[in-house]
């Protein structure tokens, strides 16, 4: 198996195989949890425009969008899981848009990934089991990144764990140490006090908490040949 650590919009257009497309902080993190909390599925948007105009097709629909970090100004929530984690989701099919997970997903998608799916620490493990059972020639691992153009640690954190499980390394990583450990370098964001609306302190400790779920998040297409994610085991 080839395996590829590649990071940012740039990486995620050259992505080739099997494709992960990884956002710890916050958006694969997120939909992890949507899903867990019900959701039906979810549409990965690229543009903003193109998220407004869905939701005022589908009313009922709930809209996601952060730029910058924050919530955009008529979305029904930002991208945090811990602002929502009250909410009912319940069946409910959800927009979302961000500044780098889902421009992942389009432009792996407009690459022609062969197949996609996303990541973060919260499930991991569970998309290097995904990917032994396909058991693909090429595996694209896809580290996002701060708005798909600067680096950060969290998500070649996570990539380079999925890369540990699928070389059999997975036990000696120490990934909740690691994960942990972000709380004093890319993480430490969420612990300002000037800042909680856009980070709050509930994000860091529900994106870092590994493995916690044993489903993966495959990207397909609805009956319109539009993007969705939908969750399986």
């Amino acid at each position: 198996m080839d395996i590829r650590i590649l990071e940012l919009i740039d990486g995620a257009k050259r992505a080739e195989g099997l494709t992960v497309i990884i956002d710890v902080f916050r958006a694969f993190s997120l939909e992890c949890y949507l899903f867990e909390r019900g959701a039906k599925r979810i549409y990965p948007i690229g543009s903003l425009d193109a998220a407004f105009a869905l939701k005022k097709e589908h009313r009922d629909y709930v809209l996601i969008g952060e730029r910058g970090g924050a919530k955009v100004e008529g979305c029904d929530f930002g991208n945090s899981p811990w602002q929502s984690r009250e909410f009912d989701f319940t069946g409910r099919t959800v927009i979302h848009t961000t500044s780098a997970g889902t421009q992942g997903i389009v432009n792996a998608a407009a690459a022609g990934a062969e197949e996609i799916v996303t990541a973060s620490l919260v499930n991991a493990r569970a998309v290097a089991e995904h990917i032994k059972k396909k058991d693909p020639k090429v595996v694209s691992i896809v580290a996002m990144g701060k708005a798909g153009i600067e680096t950060a640690g969290e998500d070649v954190l996570c990539a380079e764990y999925i890369k540990a499980c699928l070389e059999g390394r997975g036990e000696e990583f120490h990934i909740q140490e690691k994960a942990s450990a972000l709380k004093d370098t890319d993480g430490s964001h969420f612990f300002n006090p000037d800042n909680q609306e856009v980070f709050p302190e509930g994000d860091f400790f529900l994106c870092t908490e590994c493995d916690k779920f044993d489903f993966v998040i495959r990207v397909g297409q609805d009956e319109q040949g539009r993007l969705i994610t939908t969750a399986t085991l």
